[in-house]
């Protein structure tokens, strides 16, 4: 029997209810007549079947009705023949109801009891068969009752059950070749399983019928849809047919009965319309027919129900909705609905408000974990698409509808449906008004994320005024946790983020927005790594809940994310030299270690300074603003790079305030790193010659860092006024000759060793007006010089000789060969005498050389007290013999 004339065989059951009930609204299509001028084309042609009611019963009959029921209260319902009389007493006696108060009374204080009998007998029926008539009459009597006001499905707890149980009951028989093939031998041979199923199916949906009639509520119309909602997605074809079927005739029903109560809308319209369009593009012809019915009648009463329920001033848009409705539902053809599923979810979305659109697209998406076949799951994809494209600035679920996506996306198997559902995500995040929403989302789920989660990242297509947007937005996400004062724990938003970058850095496909955004990108992630060093994912606040029954592995830690973040920029924006630098360099250990992340990051300076100055340049001036942002290791990652790229000739453009007086701060910060990085900024601005004069003024605060305890601090300030000598005036040439002085024989080699190159350096610097002024001070270091010359360490005594000669020099003297010998003095005491001879002639009424002989004699290094005792014996030796 072709579908058409299945569906019409069904007839539409309408009572006789008074369409004059109170607190009722006229919905006949006459009302719309402001909207469609001329008469109307969608006149409805079936035939209704009034019920119609037996001869008034007597009293004695009606006692008589009452006692047979309460006799099955108290005693089981066994035969086939006591389960029908019960059945039928009670819809005999519903009759009586409108007139007699004993029944009236009777019925509403047995309801309970009713319920539960009900409710035993369907459960006791043959689930594979229709050949007891028991069920049928479950329905008739549900029906009759419903027609009296008597409501046995709606309420209760119990009434809940007898109605999901009786829907379960029907809906799940199996299907009509099933049952075919399987039916039992009836003796009369009267009755043949499909016609006998056909009427089991008629009663039941003659009874969702009553329910909606004789109370017009659409909250019934819910009700009833709640109970087939999982059946209009079965997987199995006859029970996805009997549920759509149910649904369609119960629409119909409601069209035609146009006298509804308020309130006047549908609770979950936007779940109603995926799931009637999703079933017109079934693959079963027989469903997408019913549904195609269903939706023809759907469509018709949201029509009406728009009409009257919105503004006047939306009626225009109701006026155009209209005519676009006009070509699906002419002459009364049903065809365009199951060809054209997507010109249906078009012309609905119209007619659907914020809430009731997140509620279709739930729908969808959540069908389809459910949708077995292909091209199903493409009608929903396409859905979808069509539907989030055309009112993408309408919907308010955002978070709930990504939400939906991210837990099926590892449901839906064919690849063009993936990357549907991802696009839908894409064009949510495109649009400002959504972006937060979506990413905050996003990033919301356990890092690393899951290969669902990942793709989702690096596919996101992106219209091109915003491929900043994303990438912007998690940067921004991930500079405010940085901003933040140090708490206990990292937040999870700054792991996440930093994960997020790395997959979207993967998917390559915001290229443009990566060297766009490349300096605050690197910038921003070197500090994620400063601040991710030694850190577990135990020392992340990760949200109650993210990480339930799932185990995390001790190899993932916030530090891993950011360097493979850092990483795929450098690979994606190109800087392949300067990551093959750090790669030889080993500079990805240094950026990971507690002690040298400075060094890391000034590798990577250099390396960009080097290899890709444009980039270099572009860093340098984000800088300026950012060195004053964020708590300690933000500032002095940031510190650490802007120092390095000082020595870029653009650095001279920089305003003093940014450079200079920055640098002065930091040689007053009470953290030695800090003083560290700006003496190296001093170091490479000196060698910018036109800005050699403002640092005149710091040489104070520089001679001052030589008394620092920390030897790289004061090898720094050594090295700055070495390039500076020759530039002070006499009192500051003076003055650090003297602090230098105090620096020989530092127990740090290094120290005394370049303290004695910056003294020899200030000799030469002085000039012939001055020398006066400082030859007290270079005969003081003469001795000392000398007995340095014999330092175990080679190249103290080196630079000994060296500064020595320069002494010599600049006093005019002719320093003995025996001098620079680097053999010990104790081996050649012949030379000594010789050494000490000069000295003490030269020296003679101008320095006590014995005196400071006698000093080093207590020196803690042995070849220096052994120098000493030698000269000292060897001075008074010679002055006996004279």
């Amino acid at each position: 029997m072709d579908s058409r004339d299945r569906i019409c065989s069904w007839e539409v059951v309408i009572p006789y209810a008074s369409d004059s009930d109170s607190g009722s609204v006229d919905l006949q299509l006459r009302n719309l007549e402001d909207i469609i001028k001329g008469p109307s084309r969608f006149e409805f042609t079936d035939s209704f079947r009034y019920l119609t009611h037996d001869d008034t019963f007597s009293e004695a009959d009606v006692e008589n009705l009452i006692e047979s029921i309460q006799e099955f209260f108290h005693g089981e319902l066994k035969s086939e023949h006591e389960k029908l009389t019960y059945l039928r007493s009670l819809s005999s006696l519903s009759r009586t109801l409108p007139y007699d108060e004993t029944t009236e009374s009777f019925i509403h204080s047995h309801i309970a009891d009713i319920v539960h009998n009900l409710y035993i007998l369907v459960e006791e029926e043959p689930l594979h068969s229709l050949f007891s008539p028991v069920r049928q009459e479950v329905f008739v009597t549900i029906t009759d009752l419903s027609y009296q006001d008597v409501h046995l499905l709606f309420g209760s707890e119990d009434r809940v059950d007898l109605f999901s149980l009786i829907t379960k009951s029907i809906i799940t028989l199996p299907s009509e070749k099933t049952l075919t093939q399987l039916q039992e031998i009836i003796p009369s041979g009267s009755y043949k399983s499909e016609c006998l199923y056909r009427q089991t199916f008629q009663v039941f949906s003659e009874m969702l019928q009553s329910l909606v009639v004789k109370d017009p509520h659409l909250e019934n119309f819910d009700i009833i849809l709640k109970h087939m909602d999982p059946w209009l997605q079965s997987i199995k074809d006859h029970e996805r047919e009997r549920a759509t079927a149910s649904i369609a005739q119960v629409l119909k029903c409601l069209c035609m009965h146009l006298n509804l109560k308020l309130p006047l809308r549908f609770q979950r319209l936007g779940h109603l319309v995926a799931l009637m369009v999703l079933l017109c593009g079934d693959p079963l012809k027989e469903v997408a027919e019913e549904a195609a019915e269903g939706t023809h009648y759907l469509l018709h009463i949201t029509l009406r129900l728009k009409y009257i329920t919105e503004d006047k001033k939306n009626h225009p848009i109701l006026r155009g909705a209209m005519k676009n409705c006009r070509e699906l539902l002419e002459f009364y053809s049903i065809k365009p609905f199951y060809t054209s599923p997507f010109k249906i979810a078009q012309i609905f979305e119209v007619f659907l408000d914020s809430n009731e659109l997140g509620q279709f697209v739930l729908t969808v998406l959540d069908g389809l974990k459910n949708l077995k076949h292909s091209c199903t799951q493409q009608l929903a994809g396409k859905l979808l698409m069509s539907l989030v494209e055309n009112a993408e600035f309408r919907f308010e679920k955002v978070p709930e509808i990504v939400g939906v996506i991210c837990a099926q996306l590892s449901t839906i198997s064919q690849p063009s449906v993936r990357q549907q559902v991802i696009t839908i995500v894409s064009l949510f995040i495109s649009r400002p008004k959504y972006t937060d929403i979506v990413i905050s989302h996003l990033l919301y789920h356990p890092v690393p994320y899951d290969r669902n989660l990942t793709e989702m990242w690096r596919t996101l297509k992106v219209e091109v005024p915003s491929t900043t947007g994303i990438l912007s937005r998690l940067l921004r996400m991930l500079q405010t946790c940085h901003n933040e004062p140090t708490q206990e724990k990292m937040a999870y938003l700054a792991v996440a983020a930093t994960d997020a970058l790395y997959e979207v850095f993967m998917g390559n496909k915001l290229q443009e927005a990566m060297f766009q955004l490349f300096p605050q990108l690197l910038m921003t992630l070197l500090i994620q790594i400063h601040h991710s060093i030694g850190l577990t994912m135990s020392d992340v606040a990760i949200p109650s809940g993210l990480y339930t029954g799932q185990e995390m592995s001790s190899k993932v830690t916030p530090l891993c994310f950011a360097i493979q973040a850092t990483k795929t920029l450098l690979l994606r924006t190109l800087c392949l030299q300067e990551f093959n630098i750090m790669e030889k360099n080993e500079g990805w250990t240094l950026l990971a270690g507690k002690d040298c992340h400075l060094q890391g990051v000034s590798l990577l300076a250099n390396a960009l300074l080097k290899r890709n100055h444009v980039l270099a340049h572009k860093i340098l001036y984000l800088l300026v603003p950012l060195l004053n942002r964020g708590n300690a290791k933000h500032k002095l990652t940031s510190a650490g790079f802007f120092v390095e790229l000082l020595q870029s000739p653009v650095a001279r453009r920089l305003p003093g305030i940014y450079s200079i007086a920055r640098l002065k701060d930091w040689l007053h910060h009470g953290n030695n790193i800090f003083k560290i990085l700006a003496l190296t900024g001093l170091y490479y601005i000196i060698r910018h010659q036109e800005m050699r004069e403002d640092i005149q003024s710091l040489l104070p605060c520089i001679l001052d860092l030589l008394w620092e305890t920390d030897e790289k601090i004061v090898l720094l300030a050594i090295q700055i006024l070495l390039l500076l000598v020759r530039t002070m005036d006499f009192s500051t040439l003076a003055a650090m000759m003297r602090t230098v002085f105090s620096l020989f024989g530092d127990v740090r080699p290094d120290v005394h060793c370049f303290s004695m190159t910056l003294f020899g350096a200030s000799v030469k610097s002085v000039k012939y007006a001055d020398k006066k002024g400082v030859e007290n001070q270079v005969l003081n270091s003469l001795l000392p010089l000398l007995l340095y010359s014999q330092d175990e360490n080679d190249a103290v005594a080196e630079e000994s000789r060296r500064t020595l000669t320069i002494c010599a020099q600049f006093l005019k003297w002719k320093l003995p060969q025996q001098v620079y010998c680097k053999d010990p003095w104790y081996i050649r005491t012949s030379e000594v005498e010789t050494i000490c001879k000069f000295f003490g002639k030269k020296c003679q009424e101008k320095v006590n050389i014995l005196a400071q002989a006698l000093t080093f004699s207590k020196n803690a290094k042995l070849p220096i007290r052994r120098a000493a005792v030698l000269f000292v014996g060897t001075k008074k030796i010679l002055s006996l013999l004279q």
